[in-house]
Order: structure tokens, then sequence, then C-alpha cells
């Protein structure tokens, strides 16, 4: 892979970035269903990694990726991530009458939610398309009982979501489902990542350009310099290891197990230190409601767990290098 966005990419991610910045509110616990529609009809975030005979894009998971990165960038409450992996799920695992039939909704727009186990599920209160993947099967689940789970991160709604399956439709391959949702999930959370480390950094910097300390502006003091430039550094590096798990999922690459996990444990993990000097940095105003200081912190605590913690994405790495 060639680490440069193509012009058309770049584009893609201006024309969100633009968007978010006037329109996002990361202070609104639930989605902007405004938003969410404008962002759907007007640039297609939904529809990227659908192909055209489902009236999809036909684009791929990469530039999906490009637009999560600047959603995590935005702290804007969204639901692409969920039905990111429900697409791709349905793309592995789904027959092509439910294909067919799925697919095309969510190019529209429509929230879909992943029931993998007893888990809290993203976005499940909020779906109008719920499927389930057991070893038995995937299942398209047409009425579930869905109950809000109160989190840290109320950007990133979770929900219990309780199926009768005696009464759903099997419509694939649960396993292979899962392996891809699984995967598709822990590379669109490093996605995230990656943009809200950006964020926590111009925002750090941005600070220490106009916090006046001793006649100074703080960011003019050599040991704050020095913690800042780590902070590039851990940004940098986790977008190009976000970038490079992206394309290997994108492109079903034999190593992108691999380069998820290394992305989802780096990413996050660089995130959680950033978050930390976020704070730090920022001083006691980082400590009060009014500054957006405490939204990364949580966020990132939050994208530390979803889809597998950092330690567990580490021990998978471990354990590929032992076969």
């Amino acid at each position: 892979m060639e680490f440069a966005l193509s012009e058309e990419q770049r584009e893609l991610a201006s024309t969100v970035r633009s968007l978010l910045d006037r329109r996002a509110d990361a202070r609104v616990p639930r989605y902007d269903e405004a938003l969410w529609s404008t962002l759907c009809e007007q640039i297609g975030v939904a529809a990227l990694n659908i192909p055209e005979e489902h009236d999809g894009f036909g684009a791929s998971l990469f530039e999906t990726a490009l637009v999560l990165e600047e959603i995590g960038r935005s702290l804007a409450p969204s639901p692409l991530l969920s039905s990111l992996v429900v697409s791709e799920a349905l793309l592995a695992g789904a027959d092509e009458e439910a294909r067919a039939r799925l697919l095309p909704r969510i190019a529209a727009g429509q929230v879909a939610a992943f029931v993998d186990g007893d888990a809290p599920v993203l976005d499940g209160d909020l779906a109008s398309i719920v499927v389930v993947a057991t070893d038995d099967g995937l299942f398209e689940v047409s009425d579930p009982e869905a109950t809000w789970t109160p989190s840290m991160d109320q950007t990133l709604r979770l929900a219990t979501v309780r199926a009768d399956l005696s009464v759903a439709t099997r419509i694939g391959d649960g396993p292979a489902a899962r392996q891809r949702a699984r995967q598709v999930g822990a590379a669109g959370c490093a996605a995230l990542a990656t943009g809200l480390a950006a964020r926590a950094l111009d925002m750090t910097v941005g600070y220490s350009r106009e916090r006046v300390q001793f006649g100074r502006p703080i960011g003019s003091f050599q040991a704050l310099k020095h913690r800042m430039a780590d902070m590039l550094v851990l940004a940098e590096m986790s977008r190009s290891a976000s970038w490079a798990a992206a394309y290997a999922v994108a492109t079903h690459a034999e190593d992108a197990d691999q380069l998820t996990h290394v992305a989802k444990s780096y990413c996050t993990d660089a995130l959680a230190r950033i978050a930390g000097e976020t704070v730090q940095l920022h001083g006691g105003i980082a400590i009060t409601w009014e500054h957006d200081a405490h939204l990364v912190f949580k966020r990132a605590h939050a994208l530390g767990q979803l889809f597998g913690s950092a330690q567990e994405h580490r021990a998978a790495v471990t354990l590929d290098g032992r076969r």
C-alpha cells in the first residue's frame, strides 16, 4: 500500500470534515438524525462499501474508514460504525436474497445493529435492521427487545438486545459473518481513535498558544513542547496503523487479521495516553463540564473496550505468531 490518499479520497475526507465542523454537536448524547440523513443523502457515507448492485457506491471499506476518522475527530454520535459492521457481515455470511433485501436499506441510511453473544450492542436500540450471529447461523430479527444501556461515553450508544431466534429468519452463515464483523469493528474503532487523537492534539496545541503563564504562552516551555511532540508521534503512528489495517481489511489481505489486531491495540492505547495528556496540559479547565476534554477522555476509554481491549488484541497477535 502507498501511504497517501488519492485526490478523491482527500476530497471525501475534506467534505465530511467541513459538514461535521458546521453541524456536529458532541454534547448531544443521541445522534442527530438530520445530520445522519445529510451524510447519507449528500455524501453517501453508509453506501461507500456496499456494491453497486445493492444500491451502494462500490468504493471500499477504506473510504468508509476515512469517514470514520473524521467522525472520530468531530466526536459526533453516529451509527456509521454499527451499520458498516452489519453490511460487511452480510457481505461475508448472508445469502444473496438477504443481501439484496437488506444492503440497499443500509446504503439508504437505515441504522443497522449486529448482535454477537451477550455483550452490549452498538446502536441496538436505534436500529431498524438487527442481525444476530450464532454458531448455528446468521439471523434477521424483526422485532427484538432493545433497551438502552447507560455508559460512561454516551456518544457511543449501547443497548441490551434480546431476540427470540425461534421466530427469526435464518439468512446465512453465522461464524463467517461474526468473524468479519469482529475484524471490521476493530478496524473501525482504530479509525475513530485516530481521528480523535488528532483532535485532542490540535486542542492541546491551540490551548498552549493561548494560555499565558509567567508572562509567556505555556507552549513556549521546552518541557511542554516535548510532551506535545510525543503526542504528535502517537497520533501519526496511529494513522499509519489504522490506514494499514483498513486497507488490508478492505482488500481481504492475508495479514488483515494481524494488522487489525495491531491497529486496535496501538490506536486505542495511544489515544488513552493522548487523552490523559490533553487533560493535564489544559490544567484545571479540562476537568470542568464546559470543556470538551472530558468528552475526549470518555471516548478514549470507551473505544479501548469496544470490539476487544488492547490486551486481547495483543494476545491475538502473539497467538497468530506462534501458529
